[in-house]
Formats: C-alpha cells, sequence, structure tokens
C-alpha cells in the first residue's frame, strides 16, 4: 500500500479492511474488532480531543496464563494495533509504521472479559507520532492498563 495524505473515502470500514490486510496471522488470530474511529472532532468535542479508535479483544482461553488472567503478552499486543489504527485514523488513511517504544503499566488482572482498548494519538507528525492507550475490561470498564507509545512513520 502507498502513503495517502487524505483519501477521499476513510470510514470504519477502511479501517477493518487495513486491520484484516496488513497485519500478522497471528495478530489476526487475536480476533480483534474495530469499534469506532474518530478522525474529527465532533461538535460537542472537548478543547482536549484527541483522534484514535476504539478496538476490542474478545476473551479467549487460548490468551490466558495460569489462574484464567489474560496474559501481557496478549494485552501489549492489543495496545500496539489499536495504535497502529488510531494513527490510521489521525491520518486518515494507511501509511507504513513501525513501533518505537511501548511501555506498559499494568493496574489489574483481566480475566473472563472481553478487553476494549481507547487508543488516542497525542501528536501526530512529519516522521514520528506519539499516544496513548487505555485497556480496560468490556465487563465493569475498570481499567486493565496504560500503555503510552511512539511510532516512527516510514514514508
Amino acid at each position: 500500500m502507498q502513503h495517502q495524505q487524505h483519501p477521499r473515502k476513510f470510514d470504519i470500514e477502511e479501517a477493518r479492511r487495513v486491520l484484516g490486510d496488513v497485519f500478522a496471522p497471528w495478530v489476526q488470530d487475536l480476533n480483534l474488532s474495530i469499534e469506532g474511529i474518530d478522525y474529527e472532532p465532533p461538535q460537542t468535542a472537548a478543547a482536549g480531543w484527541q483522534p484514535g479508535a476504539i478496538l476490542r479483544m474478545p476473551f479467549s482461553e487460548r490468551l490466558c496464563r495460569n489462574g484464567g488472567i489474560v496474559c501481557g503478552q496478549a494485552l501489549m499486543a492489543f495496545a500496539d494495533t489499536a495504535m497502529v489504527i488510531a494513527n490510521l485514523a489521525a491520518n486518515r488513511g494507511y501509511r507504513p509504521m513501525t513501533t518505537v517504544d511501548q511501555t506498559t503499566h499494568f493496574m489489574r488482572a483481566a480475566t473472563a472479559s472481553d478487553v476494549l482498548a481507547d487508543a488516542r494519538v497525542v501528536r501526530m507528525g512529519r516522521t514520528m507520532s506519539f499516544g496513548h492507550v487505555t485497556l480496560s475490561s468490556a465487563h465493569d470498564n475498570k481499567p486493565v492498563a496504560m500503555v503510552s507509545s511512539a511510532f516512527a512513520m516510514l514514508t
């Protein structure tokens, strides 16, 4: 895929297409879904509004370690993927990128519940992007982890 600055049509279907076409098969095995994307502030947006995306990772015993707890490796891969989709939303289209840094703070265990990622782009530059992700349990909407990340834009 080539870099597109602002394609004529960018919507959740395009974001879903990229999710299915670009990521490694093992990431696709997480069965992630895109619940929503935000690339333009709504009329009621607060002053600190940031573009981003909401993704869902369905609960699976295959993602759990001993004790039925969703493993940190799955949560970190989920957060990384969610930030790529958030960057796609902020850019209004696909742009090749690679993770430079990701810091994850685990706050509590995720057990027997889907996990939601609210990924937001804090700053999108010409060569770098910075963002944060809040991972929450879909069961009670309580935070599971906070993630900050940086991406290098490859084109």
